[in-house]
């Protein structure tokens, strides 16, 4: 997929919101080592580095784009390392203090195997916290979901249909509770005001831009990705109506995981 900084940070305070009620939830004192996993453009990973100014933090993602947008805001910090990297691959040098995630693993399949190997990555007394849009059921979804799956679009961009890539909160604990020491799981869905666009466009399918509309409309030429836009954005229409000051009331459901590991030995 190719992603587009300014286009993801156009919503930034809305995304960032979720990211530091994950991190304040976070109990550890002094980490050495921090993995701000899928970290985008670096900007939660500058807040990781204000919450904790010892800690080393890796940040890992797979687009070239994002990371030269990260890299460019934190030199020449040298607490700063930045890693390009399938997230679904990767796998530390040595155990990790914190692993982070924000906004991220959704976007892999598998959980069952990952958050378990991505758990074994985490030192004694480290925290594996995580956050993924949990809102695969709402309107928004299914509008993009329903005109994917419709002629002409359905060959090119059916494939990136995923209902379902987020499991039941019960389905981490279970995952993970072998080698943990804690764990809080939490779901919150905020109500969102995402103010009137200047270029016309509805205001949620502006924020579709930024995330879920981006392998979508990587599928599909220039000549069609307007009518496949428009066409969503008539159903996305009459799902969220804009208010009279142009604006739109849009509620968003985030997971949040935020496990402690055993200091005990590992077999």
């Amino acid at each position: 997929m190719s992603w587009n900084p300014a286009q993801y940070l156009q919503y930034e305070d809305a995304r960032l919101r979720p990211a530091l009620d994950l991190l304040a939830r976070i109990v550890v004192e002094a980490p050495a080592s921090i993995v701000d996993l899928g970290c985008g453009a670096g900007n939660v990973s500058r807040h990781l580095a204000r919450r904790w100014p010892g800690a080393r933090i890796e940040g890992v993602d797979g687009d070239t784009a994002m990371l030269e947008r990260a890299r460019a805001a934190t030199a020449p910090d040298e607490r700063f390392s930045w890693t390009q990297c399938d997230l679904g691959a990767w796998r530390a040098r040595r155990a990790v203090d914190v692993v982070y995630s924000n906004a991220a693993l959704h976007w892999l399949d598998d959980h069952a195997r990952l958050f378990p190997a991505l758990f074994a990555q985490v030192a004694p007394n480290g925290v594996l916290a995580v956050q993924m849009p949990d809102n695969f059921g709402a309107p928004s979804h299914q509008a993009l979901f329903d005109v994917a799956t419709r002629a002409p679009w359905r060959e090119r961009v059916a494939v990136h249909v995923r209902r379902a890539p987020v499991a039941p909160m019960a389905r981490y604990h279970q995952w993970l509770e072998a080698g943990a020491a804690g764990l809080d799981l939490w779901t919150t869905e905020y109500l969102q005001l995402l103010p009137r666009r200047s270029d016309g466009e509805h205001p949620v399918v502006a924020w579709m831009r930024g995330t879920a509309l981006v392998p979508f409309l990587d599928a599909l030429d220039a000549g069609e990705r307007g009518a496949f836009v428009g066409a969503l954005a008539a159903r996305i229409g009459e799902a969220y109506p804009c208010r009279g000051d142009g604006g739109v009331l849009f509620p968003f459901r985030r997971l949040f995981i935020v496990a402690t590991r055993s200091d005990a030995p590992r077999h």
